[in-house]
């Protein structure tokens, strides 16, 4: 039986992953370019994992989605995205999406309806992205991203602000659409074969 579900647990995550290749390198399905910066739609397969399958499984992915990111910055470089180079601003954020996303919403579960949990954990998922990504550019990297944005270095933060208020919010009103709609469609699924 053990060995059952460990196979069962690696053809998931193989196929989360093969999803993230995808949308991390075919243009517009995991990224969408707008000007400097690219509104991010890739969390959303991170946090699903994490609400469907728990922290571990959730970081895994998440973490996996850090090493893509790290190596998209390596094999397509901009001047915009060579910061996620650095495994601090590429990896760590996206591990932590993970294993946040998962942590919010075992919380939630039992106290709201699933829908609810799953849309109030795609926001704090999303918001977690995007403010530790934007955090660590700014602790790690600031001199070279306002380089690149064309700014001075005292002008990033907010730049980065406006980033939040702007792609930030656009990207948590994505999440908190399409996860639920996704979560409630799998979780059927993921529940009938973890019964098995």
């Amino acid at each position: 039986m053990k060995e059952k579900e460990n196979v069962y647990q690696l053809t998931l995550i193989s196929m989360m992953v093969a999803l993230l290749i995808m949308q991390t390198f075919v243009p517009i399905l995991g990224y969408i370019p707008l000007g400097p910066i690219d509104v991010t739609i890739v969390h959303i397969t991170v946090i699903l994992s994490a609400v469907l399958f728990g922290a571990k499984f959730g970081t895994i992915i998440g973490t996996i989605w850090g090493a893509l990111s790290m190596l998209r910055a390596f094999i397509q470089p901009t001047p915009f995205n060579i910061v996620f180079l650095n495994p601090l601003i590429s990896i760590l954020p996206r591990l932590l999406v993970g294993l946040i996303s998962a942590s919010i919403f075992k919380l939630l579960k039992d106290r709201m309806p699933r829908t609810g949990a799953y849309a109030v954990t795609a926001a704090i998922g999303t918001l977690t992205n995007t403010v530790l990504v934007l955090g660590s550019i700014y602790i790690f990297a600031s001199e070279a991203y306002a380089g690149a944005l064309g700014i001075s270095e005292t002008a990033l933060l907010g730049a980065l602000g406006t980033i939040v208020a702007t792609n930030g919010v656009i990207e948590i009103i994505a999440a908190v659409i399409i996860l639920p709609v996704l979560a409630v469609a799998l979780e059927k699924f993921v529940l009938r074969k973890s019964r098995r």
